[in-house]
């Protein structure tokens, strides 16, 4: 199991170009583009968001990928949630690597119930620009995710825009997250936390 922790800002779409330049300066080298598509999955009843458990698939240029993504929090954009994440050969659920990745019991016995209902109920899609950071003493992933989440509902097609950053602590004291947001915002105007995450996104967009 492993325990994500994130900031998550609002980006004003206007803004992009100089958190770009932020992040470059940092970095000493440009980001790289990851298209990423992710699809994510329920019952009719959304059993899973009941549960407070989100189940996607997401396609990367290095194949498919599975993830599990238990309650957690979210407070002043700072986000924290277990997850478990593992590699499928194609675009299909795998329950079984699932299962053995998993070992919280109250996550697992919602997926398993639900399992013979779950269907695609909305989509992310967007391009995610990457930089690996040294800051503060910690390893930092900084990222600028610009595209849209999208839900068919009825037969009506959904759409809401996306345009954030996310910085992904990977190794080091969360500290340096905060310090991190700190600079950043100094020097790019408009950014706010963002305490809803894309997979909530969608779920409003099915909302009747």
């Amino acid at each position: 199991m492993g325990i994500e922790r994130e900031i998550k800002l609002a980006l004003p779409p206007e803004q992009a170009d100089a958190a770009d330049r932020f992040f470059t300066g940092l970095a000493r080298a440009p980001g790289r583009d990851v298209p990423l598509t992710n699809l994510y999955f329920d019952t009719p009843s959304l059993a899973l968001a009941r549960a407070k458990i989100a189940l996607r698939l997401r396609m990367t240029p290095d194949g498919w990928l599975q993830t599990l993504k238990a309650a957690g929090t979210a407070q002043g954009g700072l986000h924290s949630r277990h997850e478990w994440e593992t590699p499928v050969s194609n675009e299909a659920l795998d329950f079984d690597a699932l299962a053995a990745a998993c070992d919280d019991d109250a996550a697992l016995a919602a997926l398993r119930a639900a399992q013979t209902e779950l269907a695609e109920r909305f989509r992310t899609s967007f391009v995610r620009r990457l930089w690996r950071l040294e800051f503060d003493g910690a390893r930092i992933e900084a990222a600028i995710d610009r595209g849209e989440v999208t839900a068919t509902v009825s037969g009506e097609e959904r759409r809401e825009a996306l345009s954030e950053i996310e910085l992904e602590l990977l190794s080091g004291h969360e500290r340096a997250l905060h310090a991190l947001t700190s600079a950043l915002s100094a020097k790019v105007p408009g950014l706010a936390p963002e305490n809803v995450n894309k997979a909530q996104r969608g779920y409003r967009l099915c909302a009747p």
